[in-house]
């Protein structure tokens, strides 16, 4: 056989081994129905990211783990305001990009609770009628169980149940905040 042709064969022999995956994955994923399943995100995704009226400084700059409540914080507000103070803690290292917020709708505040037990909390008063736009932004069901993210551009991105592992979230502020380079 002659060299040169016996060269191209196994040219071609390694161009179809190293192309051949590629194309195969290539056709899958966008010329079939086939789409791996399965989310990586814990907490529920808001699609589309829902930018928040109003200007509250307390919501940019940083991501924010956002706790919207009656100022009374019955039991449900206590447990979520731990919720997010343990997984901001749980941060380590990136817990310095991360604040937590306390959007008070109205009866404001258990003052010596939030000031012994939630130290580094923004507590931020939202009037009913100027406020009304910004708390409508977030959705309302079982709101009393939720903690919502937004990022450091004032977008309400992720909501997630406290009653739920911790570890979800935990989970999911890490890798936003790997993949992240504002905030």
């Amino acid at each position: 056989m002659n060299p040169v042709l016996r060269n191209r064969r196994q040219l071609y022999l390694l161009i179809v081994l190293f192309f051949l995956p590629v194309a195969v994955a290539f056709y899958l994923y966008y010329g079939s129905a086939w789409r791996p399943v399965g989310l990586t995100n814990h907490g529920e995704l808001l699609a589309p990211v829902k930018p928040l009226p109003g200007d509250v400084p307390a919501l940019h700059g940083a991501w924010s783990l956002v706790y919207v409540g009656n100022g009374r914080c019955d039991a449900d507000c206590r447990n979520a305001l731990v919720f997010a103070r343990q997984t901001r803690l749980s941060l380590n290292q990136d817990m310095k990009r991360v604040e937590r917020v306390f959007l008070v709708t109205g009866d404001c505040c258990d003052r010596p609770y939030l000031q012994t037990e939630q130290l580094g909390l923004k507590v931020v008063e939202v009037p009913d009628a100027a406020g009304a736009p910004l708390l409508a932004a977030f959705p309302r069901a079982d709101q009393a169980h939720a903690l919502f993210v937004v990022d450091p551009l004032g977008n309400l991105v992720l909501r997630y149940d406290v009653r739920e592992n911790p570890k979800g979230l935990l989970s999911d502020l890490q890798k936003l905040l790997k993949l992240s380079h504002i905030g």
